[in-house]
């Protein structure tokens, strides 16, 4: 792994494309992702991404910023009132990009540091997106979070199989990240579960009532046709996880899979469906 300590010249994104029915900003506190050799690295759109990766392998670099608490502080009043000029909340999806609780964030706390300086400067929408169980390290810092804005935080957990066929293993097991879910949710703190995107599932009715039983405000899910941000799919058909979902389950490629998995959830909790979900949109 490639670690870069670079002063970054903006932390917060104005949204556009796929994210601008979702939020207002972005805002992203690493560029690249220590998670990206793992199996949510696999499909992930970001590694397209030329303008970010630079040349270099997905999953083999991280950029730390190192000023990304001291941007935050000097552009949140401006970037609030250019939302707000537009009648639009002003919210921050943390993240679009990268992992906020990936391995650099416990040696470097650069999120940490975000969060605390939204205490004093909040949002008035935070979505905190993670593929880790790693959020926990932060709990006391969410609580607080949770009392000055709007708050949803949002844990991927694909399927119930922690493995697919010659795929990596996750950044965190499905049981890891089930416990952060519990954990969070008796803390009053609003979870949702995103199927992002969504594997072939073993026994769904299982599964849903075990994501039920956590506590958890809604699901999201997400097809990887729709969901990679483009109607096709087409830049995961570039990546090994098309093949790999369909050794276990042919259909499960198809968009008519997601619908039916759709209507099975829903018999458990609100269900948000790709960019609405994200945008905090669900129904049962």
């Amino acid at each position: 792994m490639q670690t870069n300590l670079l002063p970054s010249k903006n932390i917060l994104t104005r949204s556009s494309g796929y994210l601008k029915e979702i939020c207002s900003h972005s805002l992203n506190p690493y560029s690249g992702c220590g998670f990206g050799l793992s199996s949510c690295g696999v499909g992930c759109y970001v590694r397209f991404n030329p303008w970010l990766t630079r040349g270099r392998k997905w999953g083999e670099f991280v950029d730390i910023k190192i000023n990304a608490e001291q941007l935050y502080r000097q552009t949140v009043t401006r970037e609030k009132n250019w939302a707000h000029k537009r009648a639009i909340p002003f919210t921050v999806f943390m993240s679009s990009s990268t992992d906020p609780w990936q391995p650099a964030e416990k040696k470097y706390r650069i999120t940490r540091a975000i969060l605390q300086a939204m205490q004093d400067e909040p949002p008035d929408t935070l979505i905190l997106q993670t593929h880790s169980a790693n959020i926990l390290d932060d709990q006391e810092t969410l609580q607080e979070l949770s009392q000055r804005c709007n708050l949803r935080i949002h844990i991927s957990i694909e399927g119930d199989r922690n493995r697919l066929p010659g795929l990596p293993p996750p950044p965190s097991s499905i049981e890891q990240r089930i416990s952060a879910l519990e954990k969070l949710s008796t803390q009053g703190l609003k979870t949702i579960v995103c199927l992002s995107p969504l594997y072939p599932l073993n026994n769904p009715h299982l599964f849903f009532q075990r994501l039920e039983s956590t506590g958890v405000t809604a699901v999201i899910i997400d097809h990887f046709i729709e969901g990679d941000g483009t109607t096709s799919g087409s830049r995961t058909l570039k990546t090994h996880l098309p093949f790999a979902m369909s050794q276990v389950q042919e259909d499960c490629v198809h968009l008519p899979y997601r619908d039916q998995i759709i209507d099975i959830a829903r018999g458990y909790l609100p269900v948000g469906v790709s960019a609405q979900g994200f945008a905090g949109h669900f129904s049962q």
